[in-house]
């Protein structure tokens, strides 16, 4: 059963939300604010966060580009924000998808459900090794090995690799 984080200070539509993803087959908790929001990600670790643009302490980009120097949770926006420029800083700032709000549920679990399903295949190719005859590449420990010693590469090599 996928876990769900809903950070989101509407009491009414974080009720609903957990109604409906329960009845999904998904297992959910709820943030008021990005501090909690935050605090919940670090101790839960669920698979897939669902953000609000506008918190009570501190702006969903703001959130999301702190999230992103920790975590690679998929992270989908839902809010009722219908500014172009505001939903293209939030995927900028590293969110996987928006959803504006009002929303359809099938639509946000159909979103979820891809935002999980791209996640599962992005942790299998991260913890796939890698074997070339002498060459070895460990791409989730981040590691290249050859004849058995380790090779430092620069993030751009990364990048290339």
């Amino acid at each position: 059963m996928a876990r769900v984080l809903v950070v989101d200070d509407d009491t009414q539509l974080t009720r609903a939300l957990t109604s409906a993803l329960q009845r999904e087959g998904f297992e959910s908790a709820v943030a008021s604010d990005a501090t909690s929001g935050v605090e919940q990600l670090a101790i839960a670790e669920p698979d897939v966060v669902v953000l609000d643009l506008r918190l009570p302490d501190e702006d969903g980009v703001d959130v999301v580009r702190r999230l992103r120097t920790w975590s690679d949770v998929p992270v989908l926006i839902l809010s009722g924000v219908s500014d172009q420029r505001r939903r293209v800083e939030a995927l900028d700032a590293g969110a996987d998808d928006f959803l504006q709000k009002p929303f359809g549920i099938e639509e946000l679990v159909a979103r979820l459900r891809a935002l999980l399903r791209r996640s599962a295949g992005a942790a299998e190719q991260r913890s796939s090794v890698l074997t070339y005859d002498t060459l070895t590449v460990d791409l989730g420990a981040r590691l290249v090995l050859v004849d058995r010693d380790e090779v430092r590469l620069t993030p751009k090599e990364w990048r290339l690799l």
